[in-house]
């Protein structure tokens, strides 16, 4: 048989299985401990990641691609608008790979300046009743310097956009500024030339007192000093969902008026309200950031806040609790120019992408639409339609 064939039954079988067998490899995965499992995982994708030809059956079996679904953004084509956020691959070990299962940009990292380790476990939780996870793991990887080689490496043959996220050290102080200003420049000149796009990650919970880079004064310095230093690679930050609505603004002036390229909305949060998880399991969990569905309302209202401060041209990545078709939409109805999976990657699992790209094209053939654009003006104005019928 040839490797066409094989791709094409390939193909066959996960377009009508794939739901089912990932029902029954998850829990199996999820008897193991939350990071021994993610661990398992990535392994597993190792042979795709380093072996080219079963790079491309799995990227011809697995992943779906329809013109109307491109994205042209920040001067880059990405195919589909469905992303990897970071978190996911935090040492890059692994761009190849998810790229052949069907997503159309990836984002590392977060990386730091200096290699470190995780905070002290246990610090993963899943919480299944709520579609969630709970982490503290403090960014993780092995350096800037380290991370971006092995990028640079690799990515010559991916045919999609690359992300970096980038992070302050745990172990440089945020007083002085300088010091931490410092950290980050250290970080973006490391990982700069493998990478088409660069985050900036001042919104983890998991780092002490990272997230107060996002009051406006401290960030203006912060942009101004990367941007200086930017040239034409677009730049952008992430922001929390935990913030308010008025410093939801604040930051969006400051990443206008630096010059940035836009937002990620939103990083995790520690908010717990309304969970079907029990307080004392909740007690017993204790600090970190929260992601999965629980924050999709709140992600999406960020969106819709960036998007409307921004304006049109700004890039606006929508990220927190999308987990099908129909949450991908309504983040880019809000706003958002892409978005990105991970906590529902973990609970879905890997033909997630697939799912959601095939979707967003049923969607845009019942609707008659004739490219992404036009699919999110026509549901648009359906529901408002709809809302004004009462």
């Amino acid at each position: 048989m040839t490797r066409l064939g094989f791709a094409h039954d390939l193909r066959t079988f996960s377009n009508r299985h794939s739901i089912g067998m990932y029902a029954l490899l998850r829990p199996i995965l999820f008897s193991f401990e939350p990071a021994r499992a993610h661990a398992v995982a990535m392994s597993s994708l190792a042979p795709v990641e380093h072996v080219a030809p079963l790079r491309a059956l799995v990227r011809s079996a697995v992943s779906f691609h329809d013109p109307r679904l491109e994205v042209r953004k920040m001067g880059l084509v990405f195919p589909n608008p469905i992303g990897v956020a970071a978190g996911l691959d935090k040492n890059g070990e692994r761009a190849r790979a998810l790229e052949a299962l069907g997503f159309g940009h990836v984002e590392l990292g977060t990386v730091t300046a200096e290699p470190q380790g995780p905070n002290p476990t246990p610090n993963l939780f899943r919480l299944p009743a709520d579609g969630a996870l709970v982490n503290r793991l403090g960014f993780p990887n092995e350096g800037a310097k380290k991370v971006g080689a092995r990028v640079l490496e690799r990515k010559a043959g991916m045919r999609v956009p690359v992300g970096i996220s980038i992070g302050k050290s745990r172990s440089v102080p945020l007083e002085p500024l300088d010091a931490a200003l410092e950290d980050y420049v250290t970080s973006f000149e490391a990982i700069r030339s493998a990478a088409d796009f660069v985050v900036v990650n001042i919104s983890s919970p998991n780092t002490k007192d990272l997230r107060a880079l996002q009051a406006a004064d401290m960030a203006r310095h912060l942009f101004s000093a990367l941007m200086m230093r930017a040239a034409a690679l677009p730049l952008l930050v992430k922001i929390a969902p935990d913030l308010s609505d008025d410093a939801v603004d604040a930051i969006c002036v400051e990443a206008d008026r630096a010059g940035l390229a836009g937002v990620v909305a939103t990083n995790t949060t520690i908010a717990r309200d309304g969970l079907a998880t029990s307080a004392e399991d909740l007690e017993a969990i204790g600090a970190g950031g929260l992601s999965g569905l629980p924050l999709f309302p709140r992600s999406l209202a960020v969106v819709k806040q960036a998007r409307a401060r921004l304006g049109p041209n700004a890039c606006v990545i929508g990220v927190g609790g999308i987990h099908g078709t129909e949450s991908a939409l309504a983040m880019l109805r809000a706003g958002a120019d892409l978005v990105q999976l991970y906590t529902s990657f973990i609970y879905e699992g890997p033909f997630l992408p697939r799912t959601i790209t095939r979707g967003l094209v049923k969607r845009m053939d019942a609707e008659g639409a004739s490219s992404l654009a036009d699919l999110v003006r026509t549901s648009t104005t359906s529901s408002a339609h709809r809302a004004a019928l009462g």
